[in-house]
């Protein structure tokens, strides 16, 4: 159903600006929150350009600009992205990744790049997320190198696209005209990880020239960078009860030989929380970046200008991921004398020894018969991206002027390779953990043969090769007019095509069973030391125990391939066929029509002496939606697409006061929408089994989308140049929320009426796994929302006061309070909890120090995030929440001009060398705490 709006709610507004035409005039300024093209030069210099085009907009808006030609202040964008106030960053192998904008996650923030609305996804780790197969967009696709200037406006008008609630962020390349004549720039660094010790190349280059007196131009550039990189630590995927792990600790039954209950202790460890899967982690991974931008600019006359804008970039990767872990404490069912031997799992683990903290939680224990588990996961990931765009502009007179855009981006991830090979040894003795020695726990192993390839059994053979694309056409044109000093009026229209399309294979023998437990007997017959490595785990600013095991045999998958023939879809009788019938949750597909208008009135002008500028409107847009995907008909996946249309209609008003000099107060207020995450909007449901997690999803086509309605009050002192104190506060009232309602019951009598025989075929020979077993169901559905609200304070100011040298030193800081009310509820509609929007941090702040000179460019930077919720409640039964904790990033440059065309650079980026930790709960149970290392740059620029 569309949303509506009453004239009486913009009375006061519409009223004002009637009232304008009764005012004194004053000078027109551009309200619109395109970036001026600009020239700056050095870190300071760029400051002060920022800030004018702050100054000068008027809606809420933060820039960051190049301080100098092919040079972005930070290595990654989202990285510069985060010293603007109400930005939090968040990190995947060591580099920012996804921007959070004043509480609201990355899906609910949109990002044109040269005007034009894009998504670019990558592939990361399971903690990470993943494939993105959702509307967050991942910024560590591009090198930094490659866009000229950063804006994110914070506030909305109807000029501006509707589809985010957190904040739009236009990014931009450079282009010949911002420049006068022939320009040459280039880079090169050598980059060191402590971690991983390796260094890796880093390289830009752009060349710019214009002729027939700056009317036509050309500029190219190009970026290339290359990452080699260890990520270690330790996981536990959550924590469990031993009740949710049915039957739990000491529950053999009589008839595999053993008494119900071996420990007298049973009842109290199976009522506390264990970790489900206790490991040690090594990520080896490898990146090549690479980026090219081409911009042709024709300005015939003074009235006209013709730019076309090309971007690509690509993202080649490959990781490797080592495990050593206990799989049996998460798997549950019943014993047999058939399996007690082999995969029977938790019912047979006997507790010898146990230690229960005040917060309930299993922190230490010894066990017998305890299976353990290494795996060796290889993953090849690539992502391109392309985008080209025409922009024509054309004033007919000093105040009729057409603007007009049309143009393709398209973002493809392909993970071709994604494949695991997995040896269990079952039943040791002696394996103990003890969590109670700080976030790195101590795990050690009992009677296990680490060391010996002939000790363990191939178990499992995972390949699920998966990909993502995400394709935008837009075309749009819009029209102003100037009568006089005091009004603009301006109308356009936009149409805007989007694509979404995620496919995932599996090891398939035509139906939708689970394949990956099934070994042939040609396989299960090849020595496992024919494929055998050793994984040593550096343990370096880990905190790891005295007695932590740093070596383990392992399979390997490059060996396996080979040994395997994994390439070969008809080896060992099709063994390694391939097909989507067992993972239909992630064939998938959105596409979206976006049919939009808008009108807008901007004006400047003075109130009793006072200027006083702003804008209102409204933007209508009617989004006619297709999803499809998988489900059920009497226990058979057939196809479905479900077709939509919802309309909204949008008014906005953004206004600046200027009440003394150099003194503005902004006020912005607008009906905002973000369209549902792409998941959530999959027709049908699918049921999925990966080792110890049976899930069942089914999507909802039919979800409106989040609906808000956004205040905005700020005050800004620019009390001398370079200069600014501000403090805003900001309101959202979300009124349209959507959630995923999950609960954990047994697969029989399901709500959804799928059949037993689909989940006894989803589970193959997975041990511990059947209908009777609890499953996690989930469905989205549109909730009640809940009240946003926070303050931002900035602060930058040159210390020029200060005496000598001292006086090129500067500082920029900014604060972030955020905090947030929604209601979570359980799959019967009931409040469980209320708490924060998961991914706000309640709390962050940034600080710059720098020093600024002829020849010395100095800056520390540091930027601090409070723990996020991920998910309430949390994803084990009877937790409160999951999330990750507290970060304290800190990064540093240094630049040495030799003279006007030579640079030298060092710089160092993750200084603290901070841990992604992420946790359970309240009781702050760990669920993966890794590093990846502190990285030292140095280097050399030329520009002519």
């Amino acid at each position: 159903m569309g949303r509506t709006w009453t004239m009486s709610r913009w009375l006061l507004a519409g009223a004002s600006v009637t009232a304008l035409s009764l005012a004194t005039p004053a000078a027109a300024q551009d309200a619109t929150s395109e970036v001026e093209e600009v020239v700056v030069t050095g870190f300071r210099g760029s400051l002060q350009q920022a800030l004018n085009l702050k100054r000068d907009s008027s809606v809420a808006a933060d820039t960051i600009l190049a301080e100098d030609i092919g040079k972005f202040p930070d290595l990654n964008l989202s990285e510069s992205i985060q010293r603007i106030s109400g930005v939090a960053l968040a990190r995947d192998a060591g580099e920012g990744r996804q921007i959070t904008v004043r509480g609201l996650s990355p899906q609910f923030t949109r990002v044109r790049i040269n005007g034009m609305e894009a998504l670019t996804t990558a592939g990361g780790t399971d903690a990470s997320g993943g494939t993105n197969r959702g509307r967050s967009f991942d910024f560590n696709i591009f090198a930094s190198d490659l866009f000229s200037s950063i804006t994110v406006q914070k506030t909305a008008s109807a000029q501006t696209e509707e589809g985010s609630l957190g904040a739009t962020v236009d990014l931009r390349t450079a282009r010949p005209l911002d420049y006068d004549g022939f320009k040459f720039a280039a880079s090169a660094q050598a980059s060191y990880n402590g971690l991983s010790e390796k260094t890796s190349p880093r390289m830009a280059a752009m060349i710019s020239n214009t002729w027939a007196d700056n009317t036509l131009g050309a500029l190219l550039s190009v970026a290339y960078n290359k990452r080699t990189l260890l990520d270690v630590g330790t996981s536990t995927v959550r924590w469990a009860r031993g009740t949710n792990v049915a039957p739990g600790f000491d529950a053999l039954p009589n008839a595999a030989g053993l008494p119900t209950t071996a420990n007298p202790a049973a009842a109290a460890v199976n009522a506390a929380y264990h970790p489900r899967i206790p490991r040690y982690d090594r990520y080896d991974q490898e990146q090549d970046r690479l980026g090219a931008t081409l911009a042709l600019q024709w300005k015939p006359s003074d009235r006209t200008e013709l730019t076309f804008d090309l971007l690509y970039a690509k993202l080649d990767g490959n990781r490797e991921e080592q495990f050593l872990e206990v799989p049996s404490f998460s798997v549950n069912g019943a014993c047999t004398a058939a399996n007690v031997a082999t995969s029977c799992g938790i019912a047979d683990t006997n507790v010898t020894a146990s230690t229960i903290d005040a917060n309930n939680t299993l922190v230490a224990g010894t066990f017998n018969d305890v299976d353990l588990r290494v795996e060796d996961r290889y993953d090849e990931l690539t992502t391109t991206f392309t985008q080209y765009s025409l922009d024509f502009t054309h004033e007919f007179s000093d105040n009729l002027r057409v603007h007009a855009l049309a143009g393709h981006s398209k973002s493809d991830h392909d993970n071709p390779v994604q494949t695991t090979i997995i040896w269990d040894q079952f039943n040791v003795d002696g394996y103990r953990y003890d969590y109670s020695q700080g976030r790195a726990p101590l795990l050690t192993y009992g009677n296990a043969n680490l060391a010996d390839a002939s000790a363990w059994t191939l178990t499992q053979v995972r390949m699920r090769p998966q990909t993502a694309s995400n394709v935008y056409d837009t075309v749009q044109a819009e029209v102003e007019f100037e009568p006089n000093e005091i009004f603009k009026f301006s109308a356009g229209l936009n149409w805007k095509s989007y694509e979404f399309e995620s496919t995932e294979l599996r090891r398939s023998n035509g139906t939708s069973a689970n394949q990956e437990p099934v070994i042939p007997a040609g396989v299960a017959a090849i020595a496992l030391s024919s494929y055998a490595k050793t994984v040593n785990l550096p343990t370096s600013g880990l905190g790891a125990p005295a007695g932590t095991v740093t070596s383990w045999v392992s399979p390997s998958y490059f060996a396996a391939a080979t040994a395997f023939n994994l390439n070969d879809p008809t080896a060992f009788g099709g063994a390694w066929r391939l097909g989507r019938e067992p993972a239909l949750g992630n064939n998938r597909g959105v596409s979206e029509e976006d049919k939009g208008g808008f009108v807008q009135v901007d004006w400047s002008t003075e109130i009793a002496g006072m200027p006083f500028r702003g804008n209102i409107g409204v933007r209508h847009v009617q989004t006619q939606q297709s999803a499809s995907g998988y489900t059920f008909l009497s226990g058979a996946a057939v196809p479905i697409t479900v077709d939509r249309t919802y309309e909204d209609t949008l008014p906005s008003l953004n206004a600046v006061l200027e009440p003394m000099e150099n003194l503005l107060i902004r006020f912005g207020a607008a009906q905002t929408m973000s369209r549902p995450d792409l998941g959530n909007l999959t027709p049908g449901a699918t049921v999925s089994v990966s080792g110890t997690t049976r899930s069942v999803t089914a999507g909802n086509p039919n979800l409106d989308p989040f609906r808000a309605d956004a205040y905005d009050l700020s005050f800004e002192w620019y009390y001398q140049p370079e200069a600014l104190i501000s403090v805003a506060l900001f309101k959202k009232k979300v009124d349209s929320f959507v959630q995923t309602l999950s609960t954990g019951i047994p697969f029989t009598g399901n709500p959804f009426g799928i059949p037993d025989s689909v989940a006894t075929a989803a589970c193959g020979s997975t041990p511990g796994c059947s209908p009777a077993a609890l499953w996690q169901f989930s469905t989205p559905r549109n909730t009640p929302g809940g009240d946003l609200e926070g303050y931002e304070i900035s602060f930058q100011q040159p210390l020029s006061f200060l005496p000598g040298p001292l006086a090129n030193l500067g500082l920029l800081a900014n604060y972030t309070y955020v905090k947030s009310s929604i209601d979570y509820l359980n799959a019967a509609g009931a409040v469980v909890a209320t708490n924060d929007i998961t991914g706000l941090s309640r709390k962050a702040y940034n600080a710059t120090l720098y020093y600024e000179d002829e020849k010395v460019s100095a800056r520390v930077s540091a930027s601090y995030r409070s723990r996020y919720l991920t998910r309430v409640p949390g994803a084990e039964a009877g937790t409160t929440f999951d999330g990750t904790n507290e970060t304290f990033n800190v990064d540093a440059s240094f630049t040495y001009t030799w003279n006007d065309n030579l640079k030298f650079t060092v710089e160092g980026v993750n200084l603290t060398d901070e841990f992604q930790d992420q946790f359970n709960d309240q009781t702050d149970r760990l669920s993966f705490y890794h590093h990846t290392g502190r990285e030292f740059l140095v280097g050399v620029r030329y520009t002519y």
